[in-house]
């Protein structure tokens, strides 16, 4: 079995050793163990199982929705919708792919499962930063320049933007599924910083931007851009609490032992990471005055936690600003 893969080119530990780990394993071992080696630091290890879990059971249905959504909107499109398309898609893709790695881990141990599966991470890895990125672009430009973006505005800029993310992202898994390259953990480590940096100097121009439109502050905003604002915070929150922690860690690898860094510092990291796929359908979903095919109760108890403002009393959300 291919277990020769570093540990920065894997975003779950469900396959931990064989994809996640610093070191070499015995080729000759012959089954697999969630928690080989860390049975003595366990804590991080179920921490990510954990959140796996919740992509399962949460992620899963809020990115089907989320894409069920954009189709029934398609006639009144919004320029980022086909990044969040793509985005949702991603996400339930990595999400359904849980469950196979629980079987391959205890009952099947396929070698071609598990290639599957190195592909789903390489997946994880590259398509959340960057789509993230496009949207973080699109609402720069939309905010900063847009004469620009009213001359960009066409769906033929992002359709080929798009097609360029799941190149580089397809390109990038199956690097990672092949295995075996020279200092390839590098990559997602300059890729995460860099995303990072961008998305959260981009959200930051926007955010300075809305507020200097007003010149006395956010309660005296347009509806609108008050609506642009608490969205592109929104985005703001997910980006640092999904991102920061790897962006914070993962540099100082050679600061940890490597027991210590394999079983703590990186299934933590990549469980704040892994959770992203459950956070951003649920964070959409909450913006959205109007979500078809649920019942406003049922809506009203899914978004109560991310958007508290939903449950204030009607009058006080017509009062004016």
């Amino acid at each position: 079995m291919d277990t020769n893969v570093s540990s920065l080119s894997s975003t779950s530990i469900l396959t931990q050793l064989p994809l996640n780990t610093t070191a070499f394993i015995n080729s000759t071992a012959t089954s697999f163990s969630a928690i080989d080696g860390c049975d003595n630091l366990i804590e991080a290890v179920l921490f990510d199982l954990a959140v796996q879990c919740i992509n399962i059971i949460v992620g899963i249905p809020a990115n089907l929705l989320v894409i069920a959504i954009l189709i029934h909107n398609r006639k009144e499109p919004s320029t980022s919708d086909i990044f969040l398309g793509c985005l949702a898609f991603m996400d339930a893709y990595f999400g359904a792919m849980t469950p196979l790695s629980f079987l391959n881990l205890y009952l099947w141990q396929l070698k071609e499962v598990l290639s599957a599966i190195k592909f789903a991470y390489g997946v994880k890895d590259t398509s959340g930063p960057l789509f993230l990125s496009c949207i973080c672009l699109d609402r720069f430009v939309a905010v900063l320049f847009p004469i620009a973006f009213g001359q960009l505005k066409h769906f033929k800029y992002r359709l080929g933007l798009s097609v360029l993310v799941l190149c580089l992202t397809f390109a990038y898994s199956a690097a990672k599924m092949v295995g075996g390259l020279p200092n390839f953990e590098k990559l997602f480590t300059g890729e995460v910083l860099a995303t990072f940096t961008w998305m959260v100097v981009c959200n930051a121009c926007i955010l300075w931007a809305l507020k200097k439109s007003t010149g006395v502050g956010k309660d005296a905003m347009h509806p609108m851009k008050k609506k642009a604002f608490k969205m592109v915070l929104s985005i703001l929150c997910i980006i640092v609490f999904n991102y920061l922690p790897l962006v914070a860690l993962f540099p100082f690898e050679d600061y940890y032992s490597p027991h210590v860094f394999r079983c703590y510092v990186q299934p933590a990291g990549f469980a704040f990471l892994n959770v992203s796929s459950t956070i951003q359908p649920l964070v959409y979903l909450s913006r959205l005055e109007k979500v078809p095919f649920l019942s406003e109760s049922c809506i009203k108890k899914i978004t109560s936690c991310f958007n508290p403002e939903k449950n204030q009393n009607p009058q006080e959300q017509n009062q004016p600003a």
